[in-house]
C-alpha cells in the first residue's frame, strides 16, 4: 500500500475564513486516480489531500466480485481509521461500481465515487454509438448496466472489456514503454461501425 500526502497552498479563491480545509482522502488500486486528484485540487487547492494506491492488489479488475468488496473494504478500515479523512474518493471505476454500498454503510465519513462517463458521453456524441473500455468487473456490473439502462437509451452502446490496459497505464505511469501497436490492439475492439455510423466516444473506466 502506497501512501502519498500533500498540503495545497492557500488561494485566494477560497479564502481560508470561508471554509475550513477539509482533509481528503482519494484512492485506487494504482496510480492512474491521480488524474482525479488533480481536478479536486483545481476545485479544493486549499485541501489537506492524501493518496492510497491499493498496489498490492493490481489490478482489481481481476478479482471476483466478493474478494474486492471484502479488500477494499478491509483496506479502506485502515486508512479511515489512520488518517481520519473528511471526505474519501474512490477513483476506480471497478471498485466505486462494486463496493460503494459496503463501505457507506461501514463509515460515516462520506464517500464519493467514480463511475463510468455514460451519462456525458451519450449527451455528446453524435453518431449515438458509444463504446465502455472497461476491466471485465465494471463491464459485467449491474451498475454498469443500470447506467445504460438510464442514460443511453437513445445510444447504442458498446462494452469492451480489457484485462491489459490499466496495466499499460500503470506502466507509462512509472515511466516504462508500452509498445503503440499493443496498445493499438486492445484499443481497437471500441471502434465499431455499422449502416447507421461509427463510434465517435469511448468511455475510459478501467
Amino acid at each position: 500500500m502506497a501512501i502519498f500526502t500533500a498540503s495545497a497552498e492557500r488561494s485566494a479563491i477560497v479564502p481560508s475564513a470561508a471554509f475550513s480545509a477539509p482533509n481528503i482522502l482519494i484512492f485506487d488500486s494504482g496510480l492512474g486516480g491521480l488524474s482525479v486528484f488533480r481536478a479536486i485540487h483545481r476545485l479544493r487547492p486549499d485541501a489537506h489531500y492524501s493518496y492510497a494506491a491499493d498496489d498490492a492488489a493490481f489490478p482489481y479488475g481481476g478479482l471476483s466480485e466478493p474478494v474486492l468488496t471484502a479488500r477494499v473494504c478491509e483496506v479502506m478500515d485502515a486508512l479511515v481509521a489512520k488518517l481520519r479523512p473528511d471526505l474519501v474518493v474512490i477513483a476506480c471505476n471497478t471498485a466505486s461500481t462494486l463496493a460503494l454500498p459496503a463501505l457507506r454503510a461501514r463509515h460515516a465519513v462520506p464517500f464519493v465515487g467514480t463511475v463510468p462517463a455514460i451519462k456525458p458521453a451519450c449527451a455528446g456524441s453524435v453518431s449515438k454509438r458509444v463504446s465502455v473500455l472497461a476491466t471485465p468487473g465494471t463491464v459485467r456490473r449491474d451498475y454498469t448496466a443500470s447506467l445504460i439502462r438510464q442514460f443511453a437509451s437513445d445510444c447504442k452502446v458498446s462494452l469492451v472489456p480489457s484485462e491489459t490496459l490499466a496495466g499499460f497505464a500503470e506502466s507509462i505511469l512509472q515511466g516504462a514503454r508500452v509498445d503503440d501497436a499493443d496498445l493499438a490492439a486492445e484499443i481497437a475492439p471500441c471502434f465499431v461501425s455499422d449502416a447507421d455510423g461509427r463510434t465517435d466516444t469511448v468511455v475510459l473506466a478501467c
